[in-house]
């Protein structure tokens, strides 16, 4: 029963940053051939108090969540969630850098990465992302940008 409860709840979390990104229209992707790495950013808000308690996750104005999955592309053109390591920075207007510390969450074959940061309401933040996915010598790296309001 506490596994299927938290299969659930893993599951609800995907579906609701995934939601609550493409409301907040804060999701991309960038393609880097066998790899793709794709984001969301939300404010913590958008979270139901007990997604969030069950992802140890703060439920707060001015905390945002950005969320990171790598996907390998297959034979047959379908994408694949894969494991590896993940990175990154967050600046604000004036330049001041504040570290990411990503969690892997990981369901079945369902994997992300997950940090939350301060965020000012309307100030613009720069992410910069590293990622590697497991057995890859590569870094893939994006950068992009994206302005969050409490609500």
């Amino acid at each position: 029963m506490i596994k299927q409860l938290r299969m659930f709840t893993t599951f609800l979390t995907a579906a609701l940053l995934t939601l609550a990104a493409l409301q907040a229209q804060a999701a991309g992707f960038r393609d880097f051939g066998d790899y793709q790495l794709h984001w969301s950013v939300l404010p913590s808000t958008f979270l139901p108090p007990e997604v969030a308690r069950a992802n140890d996750l703060q439920r707060s104005k001015g905390i945002g969540i950005v969320n990171i999955s790598i996907m390998q592309e297959q034979d047959n053109g379908t994408l694949k969630p894969v494991s590896g390591q993940v990175e990154g920075t967050v600046t604000n207007d004036i330049r001041q850098v504040n570290f990411l510390a990503f969690r892997r969450i990981q369901e079945g074959d369902a994997v992300y990465f997950i940090a939350e940061y301060q965020y000012p309401a309307g100030e613009l933040m720069t992410f910069n992302i590293t990622a590697r996915p497991t057995g890859h010598q590569q870094d893939l790296s994006v950068r992009f940008t994206h302005t969050l309001f409490s609500d």
